[in-house]
């Protein structure tokens, strides 16, 4: 089985420390040390896209830029590297949304992946007007979902839902290739929505026995809907040449977290509503050192000051090609990268890791050339 790699589009801003954000938590002042420009983001992707990434994500929420229109100018400066949009089918109607990305997909050369968010937390979302409480906010989405994948099938669709309502909805031109969607949730009522509609199940960097009971759950749904779907996990890296050198960086950034910051953002994720983020907290406890690596090579401490998904891949190139692979026994096929700076950690994943991972027959490059025509830079 090849395995596919994305990178993260850091639209809330850069830094040389963990710039916090998401699920109710401001950005952190480090996220002013390199703004989230179409052409800092546009270098991102131009060196994932080099180095052999198939996707980049971009995040959604009032904190950061929108994704749809960050995504749709970086995509005039790459030619082949693709876009996890994170978007929530709440703010817009699903008739607009499957022509939004039928739109996306013609302009791009069919360089659309969606990743839906229902959204986690109910603050945030009555800003946007969205007045539903968490389980009705999903059960909306199986509902915006079901509209979308009719029009994408090219058919005409009527709905009349408990809180969606379209009549003889359809689009003038279907997107092609049809995009994948990617859904994420820990909840009851969230795995059913993802067990009917999605592609790709995503989850959070968990130890691998958390990760195997997530991915035996959906499978089981997704059993009684007649279906089969690919799974993918979300996880920080720092990798170096050695484990040593690794683990100093990490404990560089951890160095890094003000005090007070971390009382502050953890005191916010306390109040959140995400199923997910629950199981986030409760892998570092607040801790500051000891006990934030929860299993060998997976780190916690990336939660501290930032909001979802909070735990890294820490160690030699080596190190962290052997957590992957034992990801990938599991079942997970996709990963969803970042690291702090997101342009320098690219070029140390994709020019340390993904060579081993080729050498284990466990990926390869989408050009079928070797990541390490890549140009090397120095930090």
């Amino acid at each position: 089985m090849s395995l596919t790699f994305h990178w993260f589009l850091p639209t809330n801003g850069d830094s040389r420390h963990v710039v916090g954000g998401g699920h109710g938590t401001p950005v952190t002042a480090f996220g002013r040390d390199r703004p989230p420009t179409v052409a800092y983001l546009s270098q991102i992707a131009r060196a994932a896209e080099d180095l052999g990434f198939t996707g980049a994500l971009t995040p959604t929420g009032a904190w950061c830029e929108d994704a749809w229109l960050t995504t749709a100018m970086i995509s005039q400066h790459t030619e082949r590297l693709k876009f996890l949009v994170a978007f929530r089918p709440g703010f817009v109607s699903p008739t607009l949304a499957a022509q939004m990305a039928s739109t996306f997909q013609r302009q791009t050369g069919g360089r659309l992946l969606l990743n839906v968010v229902t959204g986690g937390e109910s603050q945030e979302q009555r800003a946007y007007g969205d007045f539903l409480d968490k389980d009705d906010r999903y059960r909306r989405t199986g509902e915006f979902l079901h509209v979308v994948r009719g029009l994408w099938e090219g058919g005409s669709v009527d709905l009349d839902g408990a809180h969606l309502r379209v009549a003889d909805a359809r689009l003038a031109r279907v997107p092609d290739p049809v995009p994948e969607v990617y859904f994420g949730g820990s909840s009851p009522v969230a795995g059913e929505v993802a067990a009917r509609y999605a592609d790709t199940y995503l989850t959070w960097g968990e130890p691998p026995a958390a990760v195997a009971g997530k991915i035996a759950w959906i499978r089981s749904l997704a059993a009684k809907e007649g279906r089969a779907l690919r799974f993918g996990i979300r996880l920080h890296v720092i990798t170096r040449d050695t484990s040593e050198q690794a683990w100093a960086e990490a404990h560089r950034l951890l160095d890094g977290f003000d005090p007070d910051t971390v009382a502050s953002v953890q005191a916010g994720l306390a109040r959140s509503e995400s199923e997910g983020q629950r199981r986030m907290l409760a892998l570092h406890g607040g801790g500051r050192r000891d006990g934030l690596e929860i299993h060998p090579n997976l780190w916690a401490g990336i939660g501290l000051v930032r909001g979802g998904a909070g735990t890294a891949l820490v160690g030699s190139h080596d190190e962290v090609a052997e957590r992957i692979e034992e990801y990938a026994a599991l079942g997970i096929e996709e990963f969803v990268l970042s690291g702090y700076p997101h342009l320098e950690e690219a070029y140390w994943f994709g020019e340390g890791v993904l060579p081993r991972l080729r050498a284990r027959g466990r990926w390869q490059h989408p050009l079928g050339r070797r990541p390490a025509s890549a140009p090397r830079v120095s930090f």
